[in-house]
């Protein structure tokens, strides 16, 4: 039997070692821990890219929502997006609240942010919109007052499927636990285009829906402009943006990992 040189074996061990190597997933940071390079700003009522008072900055490696240069909140909801959008990936990140919520803000914004999926471009959000067209991955926080599970679905603009039934209300709970404010959160989010989106706290499954789509109503969000643009109604893919809702909070460690097919 022909048995080839040793170093001919060696060099194709390596050679597939390499190849296996290179075609394993990879996580890239989204946020490089000094500046707010590869986002977009908007803020309700203020012009695309201006970052009225500061409200998104970036100190000691982390990523802040900061209020302390607002007079009052004045509605200006606010949203950092990916300049690129995305399909079929894991998004984590960890997040931690910190501070008191603006006064004049609504009751809700009490220790509330979250991440949005498949959101519309910010180019294409009207001046004085406060939320984009999305899946929000709501981030919440204890108030003492009883369970308060984080990692809830909102929907603004758009309704989703669970279980092969269209569902419209605004909300839907997940199964994680009630964490203290303060308290540093790790999150996970697979999203896998127009077919699944599954929530995880903790490296622990707590929500999953399916064909996530617009909602033509306009419930909390004009949905209609992507529509009459000649957007399609199921949403395959969107920007991630990270929000500011009148509650100081930070964010670090936001990674992404593809999971297209090459």
């Amino acid at each position: 039997m022909f048995q080839p040189p040793r170093f001919v074996v060696v060099a194709l061990v390596c050679l597939l070692a390499s190849s296996a190597s290179g075609d394993e997933p990879k996580w890239i940071s989204l946020f490089n821990g000094k500046n707010l390079t590869g986002w977009t700003i908007k803020i309700a009522k203020r012009p695309l890219g201006e970052n009225f008072a500061n409200t998104f900055r970036v100190e000691d490696g982390i990523l802040k929502v900061s209020y302390d240069d607002y007079s009052k909140f004045d509605e200006q909801f606010g949203h950092l997006f990916t300049n690129l959008a995305y399909s079929h990936y894991i998004l984590r990140l960890e997040y931690r609240f910190t501070g008191t919520m603006m006064a004049d803000a609504p009751h809700y914004v009490n220790l509330n942010s979250g991440v949005m999926l498949h959101a519309q471009p910010p180019q294409s959000m009207r001046f004085d919109q406060g939320f984009p067209a999305s899946l929000e991955m709501q981030f919440l926080a204890g108030e003492g007052k009883g369970p308060r599970s984080t990692a809830n679905l909102c929907t603004p603009g758009t309704h989703v499927e669970m279980g092969g039934q269209l569902i419209t209300k605004h909300i839907v709970k997940s199964s994680a636990p009630t964490f203290p404010a303060e308290e540093w959160v790790r999150v996970e989010v697979e999203v896998r285009g127009n077919d699944e989106i599954i929530h995880r706290i903790n490296g622990v499954e707590v929500l999953r829906y399916q064909r996530p789509q617009l909602d033509p109503t306009n419930n909390n969000a004009p949905a209609t402009d992507q529509i009459e643009a000649g957007g399609n109604l199921m949403l395959s893919y969107g920007h991630i943006a990270l929000q500011a809702e009148g509650q100081p909070v930070w964010f670090r460690k936001i990674e992404l990992m593809s999971l297209e097919k090459k």
